[in-house]
């Protein structure tokens, strides 16, 4: 099972190592000391607590723009049957979800925990702006 310390738990959060030190002293985050006596925590608790707390930050930029195509995040579940495995990853406040062979999946030791990135290549990609309303007036 795949583990992590508190500095590389706050980076996939995309918080401080202070603010998780929080969360296990809260009891929000099960924690444990290592062969090294340094606090980490298991990617199954990890990937649940990013599952379970996740929401999109606000653009404080106001522009409108495109995802980027490489994400970081934690395996949160694999359904997997004979031939095709669907893998969610939890990326921050985005899931992404994958179809691909359980062959594969199995290869890449995919399980709820297991740091992943998720790489996106599509020929379709659709873009949003907000409504006309929210928008400011280009003469201002």
């Amino acid at each position: 099972m795949q583990q992590f310390r508190i500095s590389e738990a706050a980076g996939l959060l995309g918080v401080s190592d202070d603010t998780v030190r929080r969360y296990v002293d809260q009891g929000k985050l099960p924690s444990r000391r290592d062969a090294s006596n340094r606090a980490v925590i298991d990617g199954v608790a990890l990937a649940e607590f990013a599952r379970d707390t996740a929401h999109a930050a606000p653009d404080p930029s106001g522009v409108s723009r495109s995802a980027r195509n490489r994400l970081v995040g934690l395996v949160t579940s694999v359904t997997a049957d004979r031939v095709m495995a669907q893998v969610e990853i939890q990326c921050g406040p985005y899931r992404v979800v994958s179809l691909m062979s359980t062959e594969a999946a199995t290869e890449l030791q995919l399980e709820p925990g297991a740091l992943a990135v998720a790489i996106i290549k599509s020929t379709n990609v659709v873009v949003e702006i907000p409504d006309k309303s929210l928008r400011r007036s280009t003469s201002e």
